[in-house]
């Protein structure tokens, strides 16, 4: 059945063709009838027959237009096809016998011409099929040869075997010309590398099988499986290996499709697709796509032996459950491929089913990408700044904090808008903005009197490798601020993400070291960093990630007071300074002055602020201190003027 797929719209549209020819051709032996012959009843009769199956054929030719068939009424209809073309081919046959039983030698060719024309049009349009082709290629050349052995001379003899030769020729015709079909749809519809079916042959499959399911109402279920960090392998190895674990991992999808009757394409790259039988309950489907899911990721995760290497690779897939055919096929696999890729976000190596409120997490988050390239046309995002304080309360630096207020969305957090904008490459004009007005923001302070020992900038590692990134950062300082200014700003880099591009990074980090900024390791602990990293990367400071500073618990909690000790002792023996951030009351403030913390921030001590509450504040605690200092004074001259 399968293997008929291709050729199903090919074979339509011969019909019309076949049924113009040859009716039209039928019409020119009523006219030969009406010159050679005293009667025209078998003329009338045959040609009668003709434009019966003729309309056979057209009705064929109309159910194939109007009728929504799936692939299994495609083969039924086929199969009717087959019948109708080799009925239509043979009745020339009739006409053939009755004219050479005739005496007139000029009814004798017309018969013989159109038998041979008959028999060259079968070959041509029966290519597509074999069996059929050989078929009525000897029912039509039979009766010709024989004819002419009948005939019993040596050059009807000699016709018959050159009747015979151009049979051969035109069997040999059909053979090559079916090859090249057969060969030209394998290209079509197969990938050239697994020989698994192409992203054209899964969707024809898919809504064939969405058409299935409108009669039957049963239920399949779709698999997006993408190989990770594939792109690893052929970036370090070389294609030609990559080559061979696709093929490996191809075949491991294949042999276990076949065993649970699935169908498995490649849909290019490392990413395929499996679509399953059909079931008849949606619990059953969803039970077996969990069941085979588990089973395609324990296969795929063994390991591949491949030249002198080793290798071993885990997959993301993500699983859709097609139960309402009224969607289209390219629907299905956009939510297996939103599953798939919620798979690789939590991690990798995992399976995830496409659900209702993964679609309106993922609209949510399409909706945030589509507004967030408007934000900064519409000056929708705005600076915080959250002030960072020294052991002693006083307030010596801020962290620059990005927000954003949507007319529609509302505010929305930064962990949720940033991710996006780091993804969709919006970061990099983002990030600018954030640059500059932090920097025109730490002048106008500066020039105020509120001058403060350094100002934390958020940077992502896409700027970093950005291209441009080191210039726009010299320009910006060079266009506002002095070279003492500059010596202030840190740019504060993530744990997480330093292992992208360990060379690069320290690269690009001296050179913007050079140039007086400094940095901090932001999120210390959450991440993969080793000390050999903490050695490696020029940083000034690391900064506690909150998440630790939070697990103080009234200092119940020995191992998390053990961890943060560790980490002081670590940053002291590497001479870094150390931020904590999250202090959110007396105790866990207390237990971090303790350990000789340089800075601490959290809303213990102030929640993010804009520029101008950041001033006040500052005004205020500085007013504070120097009228503390006078009573400080006042009461010293007291004491002694009392003695």
């Amino acid at each position: 059945m399968l293997d008929n797929m291709h050729f199903y719209d090919f074979m339509h549209k011969q019909i019309l063709v076949v049924i113009a020819l040859f009716a039209g051709t039928g019409i020119g032996y009523l006219y030969i009838g009406w010159l050679y012959s005293s009667s025209l009843f078998p003329e009338l009769l045959w040609f009668c027959f003709v434009l019966l199956l003729s309309f056979w054929g057209y009705r064929l030719h109309r159910s194939f237009l109007e009728n929504d068939l799936n692939m299994q009424q495609k083969e039924q209809w086929l199969g009717q096809l087959r019948y109708f073309l080799f009925s239509y081919f043979s009745v020339w046959t009739i006409m053939f016998l009755i004219y050479t039983s005739r005496s007139d030698i000029e009814l004798h060719y017309v018969a013989i011409a159109t038998q041979l024309g008959v028999t060259v049009v079968s070959a041509t349009i029966l290519a597509s099929q074999k069996k059929l082709a050989v078929f009525t290629l000897v029912t039509l050349m039979l009766p010709l040869t024989l004819y002419f052995i009948f005939v019993s001379e040596f050059y009807s003899y000699l016709l018959a075997f050159f009747t015979i030769v151009l049979g051969g020729v035109l069997l040999y015709a059909a053979h090559n010309t079916f090859n090249y079909l057969i060969k030209s749809q394998f290209q079509a519809y197969h990938d050239a590398l697994t020989t698994l079916g192409n992203r054209r042959y899964f969707i024809e499959l898919l809504n064939d099988a969405m058409k299935s399911q409108k009669h039957d109402h049963q239920h399949i279920y779709l698999l997006l499986i993408d190989l990770d960090h594939f792109k690893t392998i052929n970036d370090t190895l070389g294609h030609d290996i990559g080559d061979v674990l696709l093929c490996q991992a191809a075949d491991r999808m294949r042999v276990l499709s076949k065993k649970h009757q699935n169908f498995v394409s490649r849909l290019g790259g490392d990413e395929f697709c499996i679509l399953s039988a059909s079931f008849a309950t949606e619990q059953e489907c969803l039970h077996n796509a969990s069941q085979f899911s588990e089973e395609l990721l324990t296969s795929i995760r063994e390991s591949y032996h491949i030249e002198e290497h080793s290798l071993y690779i885990s997959a993301s897939i993500g699983v859709s459950i097609i139960s309402d055919p009224k969607m289209e096929a390219s629907n299905f696999i956009k939510e297996a491929d939103i599953a798939m890729y919620e798979a690789k976000g939590k991690g990798r190596n995992g399976i995830i089913f496409f659900n209702d409120t993964l679609a309106k997490h993922v609209e949510w988050k399409l909706e945030i990408e589509r507004l967030l390239h408007f934000s900064l046309q519409r000056n929708e995002i705005t600076l915080t700044y959250q002030p960072q304080y020294s052991p002693e309360n006083e307030i010596i630096g801020c962290e620059v904090l990005s927000r954003w207020d949507n007319e529609t969305l509302g505010e929305v957090s930064p962990t949720e808008f940033i991710p996006i904008s780091e993804k969709t490459g919006f970061i990099i004009e983002l990030g600018y903005y954030i640059l500059k007005e932090a920097f025109i923001t730490f002048k106008k302070w500066d020039e105020k009197g509120i001058v403060l020992e350094q100002m934390s900038i958020n940077v992502s590692m896409r700027q970093l490798f950005h291209y441009q990134f080191i210039n726009d950062v010299k320009y910006l300082c060079d266009t506002y601020l002095t070279k003492a200014q500059r010596s202030k700003i840190i740019f504060e880099i993530t744990e997480t993400s330093v292992a992208e591009d360990i060379t690069k990074l320290i690269r690009n980090m001296k050179v913007l070291q050079n140039y007086g900024i400094r940095f901090s390791m932001d999120d210390f602990g959450t991440g993969y960093s080793s000390l050999s990293y903490l050695r490696q990367l020029p940083i000034n400071e690391i900064k506690i990630d909150k998440s630790f500073i939070s697990e103080l618990h009234h200092l119940e909690d020995e191992e998390d007071k053990c961890f943060v000790e560790t980490i002081f002792t670590i940053a002291k023996n590497l001479k870094l300074k150390i931020v904590a951030e999250g202090i959110e009351n007396e105790e866990q403030r207390k237990f971090i002055v303790d350990q000789k913390c340089d800075i601490l921030q959290g809303y213990y001590f102030s929640e993010p602020v804009q520029d101008d509450a950041f001033e006040t504040l500052f005004l205020e605690a500085k007013n504070k201190k120097t009228l503390n200092a006078f009573d400080d004074v006042r009461g010293l001259e007291r004491y002694q003027g009392s003695m």
